[in-house]
């Protein structure tokens, strides 16, 4: 893979790096259609519209690299893979319901097409597959992971309903939110790919370490991208953060390091969920180059992971992993 860029700045080929698992995504997707037949039509209906509506797939992707680049793709991989693509979908149709969100990869949500009610029922169906799926690999320790996976997920979302309208929140609280509701379902994906491996100790910690620090930068740009990005490159309406009351790092930096009249059109922003201040905020989130702040601590992040890939042998899906915590940083969305 010495074709590809080694610098922060030069751009990374998603596609490409993407094709190194070709083979296994297709068995991976394969997989999730045979998990998501139901004799319950709305489940089928909901299920396959969801994992259909594109997405980077990059959880599954992570822990396929993973696995390569310890040795070979076993088929307790693939159904782990599949495990992590449905927790992840799972977690997407609660978060668009507690958010009211009517949009979702540049669709409409699946709340915004079949309602609250049949979004969150059919997200706990998800888990409960998930957890079904897991059963199947015989793996106490895999249980363990995700059962402890899914349980912080569950307290990052009650988190950031608790930071919701709060514009006194620390860069502190913000990061502890985004650790346990994003960060630690990316570092479950790479630490179950070295537990199926067998991989040493120090390797699964490595691994793990490396998810969770993807998982910050990715998130942080995420939020960073809701002042940035354009609502076509963003999948979702721009504004949405501040609708919801959300204090994500720019609001939070832009409070700390504008003037006293500046912060209080944030602060009220956040308290009263109010988009039609979006414009006003936006101009002090760039006046206080809140969003350079925000991706130079994603960047961060991201040498963090990819000083954990150190344990892994050099191969092309080491080199993929390395690419992948630079793209999470350079990504429009």
């Amino acid at each position: 893979m010495s074709s590809y860029p080694q610098s922060s700045t030069a751009r990374i080929d998603f596609d490409s790096i993407k094709k190194l698992t070709t083979s296994e995504a297709k068995a991976v997707d394969q997989l999730i259609i045979n998990e998501l037949s139901s004799d319950v039509v709305l489940i089928n209906q909901m299920g396959r519209y969801i994992v259909g509506s594109g997405g980077k797939r990059l959880r599954p992707m992570l822990l396929l690299l993973a696995a390569k680049a310890l040795g070979d793709v076993s088929n307790n991989h693939l159904i782990l893979a599949a495990v992590i693509e449905f927790i992840h979908t799972a977690t997407l149709l609660h978060d668009d319901v507690v958010d009211d969100s009517d949009l979702r990869r540049g669709k409409e949500s699946a709340n915004a097409v079949w309602g609250n009610a049949a979004s969150v029922l059919v997200g706990d169906y998800l888990y409960s597959s998930a957890f079904e799926m897991m059963v199947r690999t015989g793996n106490m320790r895999v249980m363990e992971i995700l059962s402890k996976t899914t349980t912080a997920i569950a307290e990052g979302e009650v988190l950031q309903l608790l930071n919701c309208n709060n514009p006194e929140t620390s860069e502190e609280k913000y990061l502890e939110v985004i650790a346990r509701k994003t960060a630690i379902l990316f570092s479950a994906a790479t630490k179950l790919a070295a537990v199926i491996s067998d991989a040493s100790a120090e390797v699964e910690q490595s691994l793990a370490l490396y998810g969770q620090h993807l998982g910050v930068a990715f998130q942080l740009i995420d939020d960073a991208l809701d002042y940035k990005a354009s609502t076509d490159e963003l999948g979702k309406n721009l504004g949405d953060d501040l609708a919801e009351g959300k204090p994500t790092l720019p609001l939070i930096y832009a409070i700390q390091n504008s003037s006293e009249s500046e912060a209080q059109i944030i602060i009220d922003a956040i308290k009263n969920g109010n988009r039609d201040a979006f414009n006003e905020v936006y101009a002090i989130v760039q006046s206080t180059k809140a969003i350079d702040y925000t991706e130079q601590r994603a960047d961060e992040e991201a040498q963090k992971a990819i000083s954990a890939l150190s344990v892994l042998p050099d191969s092309d899906y080491k080199q993929a992993l390395t690419l992948l915590a630079l793209f999470s940083v350079q990504r429009n969305y």
